[in-house]
Order: structure tokens, then sequence, then C-alpha cells
């Protein structure tokens, strides 16, 4: 069992629940967002995207946030009976049971299974894209950045573009970056000198702590990180000991310990 305590850098919700999931292990662990969940200014292109929702034969979601801010919006009953007959797609179990909160039928939902060995766009398309043929439209709900622009990767849309399928994309949240205050700063000395671990599920959480703390040196600094892509990542930033696992409890668990 490690000794060092392990930072958790998600979302602020999501990472209280990883918080209390690694202490119920008896893994010290501390919450440091390092990505800022913020609605976005303009609602009218959720609106618009329930109004439209029986148009489109599938809804991409890109995150469990994504999911619960675009429910946000779900308009009167015939928004609701709209949502009959579509697929619902979800990188992750997150995004699943965030579509299982807001009402989908778990028969709805396409997801990689729970025992796959990523969760990402690429593990989705493999279940989801016989659906997709001419014409056939996707929505896909994503986050965006500080001026509500679409953020993130695009190569599930470019594949619906090359099975000649129609997408379009709604901003369903902001994500910005984060602010430190003294004791959050003292936390990411000791991430970085090696005195605590970081778990990072998110390559864009690296961009932001890196901006925050510009020259940072972090050649002594610990990782956990659930895609081989944020281990790239925390590589190119320098990052010293490195584990890649699956953002399941258990092989968190195990990676976090590694490091000890």
């Amino acid at each position: 069992m490690t000794t060092r305590p392990v930072i958790v850098t998600r979302p602020a919700r999501e990472a209280v629940q990883w918080v209390d999931e690694l202490r119920a292990a008896g893994i010290d662990a501390i919450a440091l967002p390092l990505i800022v969940i913020a609605p976005v200014d303009d609602v009218e292109p959720l609106h618009t995207a329930w109004r439209r929702l029986a148009s489109y034969a599938a809804l991409m979601f890109v995150s469990a946030t994504a999911v619960e801010n675009f429910f946000l919006h779900q308009g009167p009953d015939a928004a609701t009976q709209a949502m009959a007959g579509r697929r619902f797609w979800a990188t992750g179990p997150g995004t699943t049971r965030a579509l299982l909160r807001a009402g989908v039928p778990p028969e709805a939902i396409d997801a990689p299974p729970p025992e796959a060995t990523r969760f990402d766009s690429e593990a989705l398309w493999e279940r989801v894209q016989a659906q997709v043929s001419n014409g056939t439209r996707v929505l896909i709900v994503r986050g965006g950045d500080e001026a509500g622009r679409p953020t993130g990767r695009d190569w599930l849309a470019n594949e619906i573009d090359a099975a000649a399928g129609l997408r379009d994309t709604v901003v369903a949240y902001r994500r910005l970056p984060p602010s430190f205050d003294d004791e959050a700063r003292r936390l990411v000395v000791d991430g970085a000198e090696g005195r605590a671990i970081w778990l990072f599920s998110s390559s864009e959480a690296i961009g932001n702590l890196q901006r925050a703390m510009p020259g940072a040196d972090w050649h002594g600094a610990s990782a956990v990180v659930t895609h081989a892509r944020i281990g790239e990542a925390a590589r190119a930033a320098g990052f010293g000991a490195l584990r890649v696992c699956t953002p399941l409890r258990e092989a968190l668990i195990a990676s976090i310990e590694s490091l000890a």
C-alpha cells in the first residue's frame, strides 16, 4: 500500500467520487480538479437539439458530464417521446451510468463492454459502426472551451463522415482551466517533487497543469493515467514514473500501489 497521497485531477464532482472510492480502499486521496466545468452561455443550441431529436438515429456522448448537461435542457413530454427509437452511444461505464440515471433504457445504449481494455472513441466505434450508413444522422454531445467552441478529438466524427453519415455537434458545457490558491499550489509542488502520485483521466488536465505552473520540473513526478494517449501527454510533459490502466477501480488501485 502506498504511503503517498494520490492527487485526483478530474472535475470537482467526479473527483469527489473517485476520492471516496480510493479512500474506501485504504488509499489516501485528495481532489485537485484541473478542469472546471461551467454551463454554456447560449443554451439555444441545446434546446434546438432537443426539438430536433427525432431526426437523429443516434446520440454520441463524450462523457458523463455531457449527458448530465444535455439532459438539463430536456424539453417537455414531446422531447421525451422523441427519445424512443434513438440509439445512445457512450464511451465508457461512467457515461453509461449517467445515461441510465437520465432515464435512457439500457437496451438503447451502446458502449464498450465492462471488460474492455480501453474506453474511448475507437472502442465505441467498433460497437456502433454498423449503425451508420449513407445519410444516417448522428448528434455528438460534447464540451467546449471558454467561448463555447467544441473541444476534444474529432476521430469519431471523421469516421461518421467516412461512412457517409451526417453528424452535428452541440456543446453542452464548457471546460475551463483551474485557478490555484496557496494550498493547491503546495499540493502541486508535492506532486511535482514526487511526494504525491498524480491520477490523470484527461490530457487536457495535464496541459492545464503545465500552463498553471510554467517552468515546473515534472521529472520527479509519478502518475497513473487512464489511457495511452494521456500517457503520451504525461511523458511529453516530462513525468517520471508512469502507469497506464483502464479507469476501473481495481485497475486504478493496482496501478497506484505499483508505484509505492
